[in-house]
């Protein structure tokens, strides 16, 4: 997420990102009984107009979405046009609201909303199996590797990740008092700067940008040390998975089509990116570039994306997104945070998805 002025530095999605107060006046403006809340032209051969909320800036993240649109797989799929709709945002608010029908969230955010304000919503699918946080340092610097290496160390903690980053702590059996939480804003110059010794960052935002300045960097990924759950969901409300099922799964299956396109070629989908959909954001193409790397080898793909499609979520996973949330202090059950009916019935009418790296 290379990002080049100062005021998109701050900006992140995140559970906080929708407060309680604004979910709440959602809910109570819009509730479960109201008008549709997708944009579908409903039956008929196409499916009309459709609104994503995204859950950031149109950098890389979103290489698949880009893909779909340009190669036209949301066309073929029954959509008059399709509106991605820039961020930051965790969407439940868009989608509460009904200004959006699709949201690219996350499972945290989601989770919130969910065991908070009992939002009517749920996650379908997921484009990343590991979710990017990680706690970012210098290589000739803090070097944190190993949950371990954070003891006695001055780590610095965005106000809306320090449940997170307290999970992180307690998955690893490290108390709060054995280090020195640094309230900071998401600018990486307080690591680069020595002001802190790690940093709650992305793998493929802040790692990337900082490493281009010419600093070697250590990451320590939360998903590989005790705190894996999914993010990048697609999410819904309960109505619109039940009443516009055909026209959910439809868009699973331009999704799924764009993303193939992105992960055999993401070069051609950050020059797209580039060309278009973030032409006005100052977007480096090598840090784009290393972005989309990363995030198709290590967060997207997987043994269970290979076995069972994109976008899944395997029992197993649900189960340490659960936990995860447990430890931040989110408690939610499975039946209440997803429905993955929809995907499993795109694979088994169009099996030949299943090989995206055909």
């Amino acid at each position: 997420m290379s990002r080049t002025s100062p005021g998109r530095n701050h900006l992140r999605r995140t559970a906080a990102a929708a407060t309680a107060a604004g979910l709440a006046l959602a809910l109570a403006a819009c509730g479960s009984d109201d008008a549709d809340a997708s944009s579908s032209g409903g039956g008929g051969d196409g499916h009309g107009e459709l609104s994503v909320q995204l859950s950031w800036i149109k950098n890389a993240e979103f290489a698949g979405e880009y893909m779909a649109d340009s190669n036209g797989y949301y066309t073929d799929a029954g959509f008059s046009s399709v509106n991605l709709v820039a961020g930051p945002s965790t969407g439940v608010a868009e989608l509460v609201q009904g200004s959006a029908q699709v949201a690219l969230s996350d499972a945290v955010s989601i989770g919130t909303a969910v065991a908070n304000e009992d939002a009517p919503v749920k996650i379908f699918g997921t484009t990343y199996q590991k979710n990017p946080f990680t706690i970012l340092s210098l290589a000739d610097g803090g070097n944190i590797a190993t949950p371990q290496d954070m003891v006695g160390k001055k780590i610095g903690v965005q106000d809306s990740n320090t449940s997170l980053f307290k999970a992180l702590l307690a998955a690893n059996g490290i108390d709060e008092s054995q280090l020195t939480i640094v309230p900071v804003q998401y600018d990486p110059s307080v690591l680069v700067n020595g002001e802190v010794d790690g940093f709650v960052a992305y793998l493929t935002n802040e790692s990337i940008t900082v490493a281009a300045k010419g600093k070697p960097v250590t990451n320590l990924p939360f998903a590989d040390n005790g705190l894996p759950f999914v993010a990048e969901t697609f999410t819904a409300t309960d109505q619109t998975i039940a009443e516009d099922r055909e026209m959910l799964k439809d868009f699973l299956v331009a999704e799924i089509k764009g993303w193939t396109d992105a992960i055999k070629d993401p070069a051609a989908a950050v020059d797209v990116d580039l060309a278009d959909y973030g032409s006005d954001l100052g977007l480096v193409r090598e840090n784009e570039l290393k972005s989309a790397q990363i995030a198709n080898d290590e967060l997207i793909t997987s043994s269970d994306t290979e076995a069972n499609g994109l976008f899944t979520i395997s029992d197993e996973l649900q189960s340490e997104t659960l936990e995860s949330l447990s430890g931040a202090g989110i408690d939610v059950s499975a039946e209440d945070l997803f429905d993955l009916s929809l995907l499993d019935e795109v694979y088994e009418e169009n099996p030949d998805l299943l090989d995206y790296a055909g």
